[in-house]
């Protein structure tokens, strides 16, 4: 994995030249603190470090209106009397020579980072930049923003790459109200901005900042607003914002890239957003965001003011973008009262848009499955049994997860692969591992005797490089692996026992093509089995889920999309009808949460936005 960090000093040439003491705290000293930290964690020098580009006019265009940008222009020449009083003529605003130049650095600064992430140059990356950008608007600048950074990487995401889906997190403790204008009709971005407004009286201080603006026209259910009223918020209500909110709606709109609005105005210490949120929150929220769009998640520095908290939080996101573990989270892991409200008011506005959002009872669950439309969240009463009893249900579920993400240490090898010959002459990519130690011929000769097929030669040789990459994913060295072997169904019975017989209390394998299940495995209730095979398939147990390829399909190797019933295939439809009449429909449709239609709707052709469709398999 390459993180990149992408940065020029010349973000800090900008600087207040007269008396404001409401824009003194947006200084050239934000970036030179984070930078300093991140160079004397070692944390810079591990990074694919970009210097910043300026963007071009036609890319600022994407976002803003070229009279705005010609007015920007032209701040260049303007004298300390002129820039002032221009500066007046916006809401917490101030205007340097300079302003221009380091403006464009900063969108620049995003464009490389899109760029690098969708090329495959870095996974994910870390833009440091000033000014600011969420607050600017499209022939308006305001809170520190002159141009909208993040909006425009969207833009040209979308542009210059072909990305359809985006989401934006914004977790500054301002609300980003120039990103939600922009994209507020726009059902392909997904803005989710959390913000201190205590019920309207915050900056900057927008009925359209609560919860219950969720978009315009196609784009309603695309802004997820979720208002904090009082201050104070910690570690255990930012991560039941993620829980509870983003991440089910973030899974239902399936994003092929993240954006991350950075402001660290939302972390302790920090005397804009009086939060109580520590650096060690912004590790574990980034792992979270790391699950969604296959890692690609590309951060933009916003506010934050409080030089130390700014700085620590920076090289939290940095580590946790690196794929270092994230430090534990202290203190009491339980929810504010007020933080509860909010999200259930979130979560109340956003349902007729979210099936992930749809729920039995009234209190909020950490579950991400759907169930019934019939049954809508309704308020939570401030301090009554329901309230508490979320509060209580949320403080376990928090911590079962954290417990989780904390105590498993990121594996030193991410991927590796064990091939046998003619596949061991394929050139891999650089981060692959080819591994070619095998398991002690002890336990290999142990583990062949369940079947002849595997004393020959060159199974044999690859049983014993599949095991020990077994091993080493079961002991935490490696992530994942890959395997080649000429006895794959033996190999995969020896799998699967080793993998029970090591501690593993479930396993679930998924088996293409003609793949039987070990006979004594198939209802000891460790293990799940999914086959995707021709289609004289059928189910066969309550544990063992056979999915019939019918039609031309049943004769090819078989692919995941060309079964999975939500891309509207008519293979999938005829595959689901065949499966419909198994047991397991009338089992899977009584989990709580399960979502089932006849006939799903995602077999009907119909553009995105997700509402329109329901996945029948349960996320």
């Amino acid at each position: 994995m390459r993180t990149a960090l992408v940065y020029h000093e010349e973000m800090t040439a900008a600087r207040l030249l007269w008396d404001d003491p409401e824009c003194e705290i947006e200084r050239p000293e934000r970036l030179t603190a984070a930078v300093e930290r991140l160079q004397q964690g070692g944390l810079e020098q591990r990074c694919l470090q970009l210097a910043a580009r300026e963007a071009s006019e036609a890319e600022l265009g994407l976002v803003h209106s070229p009279e705005y940008v010609s007015l920007m222009r032209g701040t260049q020449a303007l004298s300390t009397e002129e820039l002032q009083a221009l500066s007046g003529q916006y809401d917490a605003v101030y205007f340097h020579p300079s302003t221009f130049h380091c403006a464009r650095l900063a969108a620049g600064a995003a464009l490389q980072l899109v760029d690098a992430v969708l090329t495959g140059t870095a996974h994910n990356g870390l833009a440091l930049v000033r000014p600011p950008g969420h607050h600017s608007q499209r022939a308006a600048a305001n809170g520190f923003c002159v141009f909208n950074n993040v909006a425009i990487a969207a833009r040209y995401a979308q542009k210059r790459h072909g990305v359809h889906r985006i989401l934006i997190v914004d977790w500054d403790v301002h609300h980003g109200q120039g990103i939600q204008y922009i994209f507020e009709d726009d059902p392909s971005v997904l803005y989710f901005s959390w913000h201190r407004y205590e019920h309207g009286r915050f900056w900057p201080y927008l009925r359209e900042s609560d919860a219950d603006a969720v978009g315009l026209g196609p784009g309603r259910g695309f802004t997820v607003n979720l208002p904090w009223n009082q201050v104070g918020m910690g570690n255990a209500d930012y991560m039941a914002a993620f829980l509870h909110v983003l991440l089910p709606v973030a899974f239902e709109f399936d994003p092929e890239l993240v954006l991350v609005s950075a402001g660290f105005d939302s972390a302790i210490g920090d005397p804009e957003g009086q939060m109580q949120a520590t650096p060690e929150c912004f590790a574990h929220l980034t792992q979270l965001l790391q699950v969604l769009a296959g890692g690609r998640v590309c951060a933009v520095l916003e506010g934050g003011y409080h030089l130390e908290s700014l700085s620590q939080s920076v090289c939290m996101v940095v580590k946790a973008l690196l794929g270092d573990p994230a430090p534990p989270l202290l203190g009491p892991m339980v929810p504010q009262h007020s933080a509860l409200e909010s999200i259930q008011s979130v979560r109340a506005a956003q349902a007729p848009h979210w099936t992930s959002l749809w729920q039995q009872g009234s209190t909020p669950t950490l579950s991400l499955s759907t169930c019934s439309p019939e049954r809508r969240p309704s308020p939570v009463s401030p301090g009554g049994p329901k309230c508490k009893a979320a509060e209580a249900q949320t403080s376990a579920v928090l911590s079962s997860l954290l417990d989780r993400l904390h105590l498993c240490a990121t594996p030193p090898v991410r991927t590796a692969i064990a091939l046998t010959a003619p596949a061991a002459a394929m050139v891999l990519p650089p981060d692959i591992l080819r591994q070619e130690e095998s398991a002690p011929r002890e336990e290999t000769q142990a583990w062949a005797r369940l079947h002849e097929a595997l004393t020959q030669d060159t199974a044999f040789t690859a049983l014993g490089k599949v095991l020990h990459l077994l091993n080493g994913i079961l002991d935490g060295q490696v992530s994942s692996g890959i395997a080649t072997t000429p006895a794959a169904a033996s190999t995969l019975e020896v799998v699967l026992r080793q993998g029970l017989s090591h501690g593993a209390q479930r396993v679930f394998c998924v088996a293409l093509g003609q793949l039987d299940r070990p006979p004594d495995l198939a209802n000891d209730g460790r293990t799940l089995w999914l086959n995707i095979r021709g289609k004289e398939a059928a189910a066969l147990s309550t544990l063992h889920v056979s999915v019939p390829l019918s039609g031309p399909m049943a004769s090819r190797t078989p692919k995941l999309h060309s079964w999975l019933p939500f891309y509207g295939d008519q293979r999938g439809a005829e595959s689901w009808s065949s499966w419909s009449r198994s047991p397991h429909a009338s089992l899977w449709e009584s989990w709580p949460g399960c979502c089932m239609e006849t006939p799903p709707r995602a077999w009907v052709p119909s553009p995105w936005p997700p509402q329109t469709t329901c996945r029948p398999w349960c996320t």
